[in-house]
């Protein structure tokens, strides 16, 4: 291992990508420890340790992972990178069905500028949209601005200064991507995710104990040995799974041209089978938040309603039945979302595979698959393998969303815990350290250099 480390700093050019990569993932993290000034920071943190485990701390908490930032962080990088990934997800949805942005999109170099042009604006009317609500939340919901601050020149200050903060994140990662090595907006997120991994030890260190068995609620050793192991073998299970190829031959025509044949080798088409990646995960995670809280809210209003009679008790009784699931995060819940998950797999392959322009592409540089003509048969039977593929994937990312679950409940470990065994958050970790040392690794092999991935 130090060999290795050695070897990286060999390579002036990737020693400098890998400074400035360092340095500019420094100044992001510094930025979340400069709050905003109309903050007491003693109400947020005492807001953010009663609202942990609640519905709307689990929605904050999802869609802060996602976006790179924390619950209850309001500093001037509190929105995250979580805007202009959104505003990215919209056009990559829009471009699917309109046909100008579809055509952006095969242009190229040029259409992809565009594009990001697009995406840059939008991600300014998404982050005044979500700092007027966050800060509009802060003042009133959330009550940690005294109320000598509440006033419309100050929260139109906070609004700009979250917005500018968000903006100063995109420019850095798109920096990494230009300086750096890997990708920026992937590194700002997985940074996000591994600077909870103190407090999550901090936590599984409070809550132990030096006995076998544990009691009172504190994990024992064998516990804490069963945990590791469990997390181990996930790690093991998503890197297995990440890097899955379903390889489908092809074979290459062979031209003629004066006395010698050229093309007739053969290759193979590389298909993931986690072709949706972390996406399903999120989209189903962020939908579930929603019923949780609307079924918490009809809880309150129909508690005068056991007493009306039998139909409106029984109704009440259920709402509140339903309630309790969903908050509980029981069978119920983990049904509808390996549900949700299936249905966004197939949905977001839909849209980021198209057969059709792959059978194309086979066909234009003359190229077939054995055993099927080029174009549509070409075509469904890619969209067949496909289907199949994306039933695996959908099936390990669902074992994969439910372990934190499971995890909590059978060990009683805390959410910040037990979210480190599963879930969006490893796996964003996991993929992005697979993209970072396969880009580390062609940097080394092509100044013949044995890579970090090499058996030797």
């Amino acid at each position: 291992m130090q060999k290795l480390i050695t070897i990286l700093f060999k390579v002036p050019e990737l020693q400098r990508k890998i400074l400035f990569t360092a340095a500019m993932l420094a100044v992001y993290r510094i930025g979340f420890y400069i709050p905003l000034p109309i903050v007491d920071q003693s109400k947020l943190q005492a807001w953010v340790e009663g609202n942990s485990q609640t519905g709307a701390g689990r929605l904050f908490g999802t869609v802060a992972m996602f976006g790179g930032t924390q619950v209850g962080m309001s500093t001037i990088f509190g929105l995250g990178i979580m805007p202009y990934i959104s505003a990215s997800i919209i056009f990559q949805l829009l471009a699917s069905v309109i046909p100008s942005l579809e055509a952006l999109q095969k242009e190229g170099e040029s259409g992809r500028k565009k594009i990001n042009e697009y995406t840059r604006y939008a991600t300014v009317f998404l982050c005044l949209g979500q700092s007027i609500m966050w800060v509009n939340y802060m003042m009133g919901g959330m009550d940690i601005v005294p109320l000598q601050y509440r006033n419309f020149w100050n929260a139109t200050v906070s609004v700009l200064i979250m917005t500018a903060g968000t903006l100063l994140l995109m420019w850095i990662g798109e920096q990494i991507d230009e300086y750096g090595i890997g990708n920026g907006i992937s590194l700002l997120i997985m940074a996000g995710i591994l600077a909870r991994v103190p407090q999550a030890l901090l936590s599984l260190y409070q809550n132990s104990t030096s006995e076998l068995v544990g009691d009172s609620g504190r994990l024992g050793l064998v516990s804490i040995v069963l945990l590791g192991l469990l997390f181990l073998g996930v790690v093991i299970g998503v890197i297995m799974m990440t890097e899955s190829q379903r390889r489908i031959p092809t074979q290459s025509a062979k031209h003629v041209r004066g006395r010698r044949v050229y093309g007739g080798s053969r290759h193979y088409l590389p298909l993931k089978v986690n072709q949706a990646g972390v996406m399903p995960i999120i989209f189903a995670s962020s939908l579930l938040m929603f019923p949780a809280i609307i079924f918490g809210w009809l809880e309150n209003l129909t508690v005068g309603l056991r007493d009306q009679g039998p139909i409106l008790g029984a109704l009440a009784a259920g709402i509140s039945e339903l309630s309790a699931a969903l908050r509980a995060h029981g069978f119920v819940y983990n049904l509808l979302y390996i549900a949700l998950i299936y249905f966004f797999c197939y949905f977001w392959t839909a849209i980021t595979f198209n057969p059709k322009d792959m059978a194309d592409n086979l066909k234009e540089y003359g190229s077939f698959i054995p055993g099927y003509r080029p174009g549509k048969r070409t075509a469904e039977y890619l969209e067949k393998v496909m289907l199949r593929i994306t039933y695996v994937g959908a099936a390990f990312l669902s074992i994969v969303a439910v372990i934190p679950t499971i995890v909590q409940n059978r060990f009683g470990v805390d959410w910040t815990i037990a979210s480190f065994l599963g879930g969006t958050g490893l796996l964003i970790v996991i993929s992005v350290c697979l993209d970072l040392v396969q880009k580390i690794d062609s940097h080394l092999i092509m100044r013949n250099y044995p890579g970090l991935m090499s058996k030797k």
